[in-house]
């Protein structure tokens, strides 16, 4: 047997890998995957902006009725009134609480802010006829941080 002959019309070459596919466009699953991502992005952007106001809200809310108390006793009146409608929006039964009730029900939270006489500054001064300007005005943070806490804007 003879071997065949190698001409001109067999000439070999090695195998070649195609080209690979281009990244732009992306393919459909990457068109909605981006999709999803900016639906949960503007979701999340609404929320947040919607929370800050309802916080900022409530916080002016806060300071308008504050303003409206003239004097120091009824400035904490007012900040005890804030805090029992707070607390009723939490639990109703929280608007028959009274004395240590109260008290323990204010300092559920953490930290506790009304221990001592904080706590007795909240149940006896909007029925005293005289509170210092600066026992109310050392109060009003601590009442602010739970009312705002309360209503969910904490």
């Amino acid at each position: 047997m003879s071997a065949p002959a190698a001409g001109p019309a067999l000439v070999l070459r090695d195998i070649h890998v195609p080209p690979a596919p281009p990244w732009w466009p992306p393919a459909p699953g990457w068109w909605l995957l981006a999709a999803a991502l900016l639906v949960l992005a503007a979701g999340a952007a609404s929320w947040a902006w919607r929370r800050a106001k309802r916080r900022e809200a409530l916080r002016r809310a806060f300071d308008e009725a504050l303003s409206e108390a003239v004097t120091p006793a009824a400035q904490v009146a007012a900040m005890s009134a804030l805090l029992r409608r707070a607390a009723r929006a939490r639990d109703p039964r929280a608007a028959t609480l009274q004395g240590d009730a109260w008290l323990a029900r204010l300092d559920q939270g953490r930290p506790p802010l009304f221990e001592g006489e904080w706590g007795q500054c909240m149940l006896e001064g909007g029925f005293r006829k005289e509170v210092p300007q600066a026992t109310a005005d050392a109060l009003r943070p601590r009442v602010r941080q739970r009312f705002l806490e309360w209503m969910g804007a904490a």
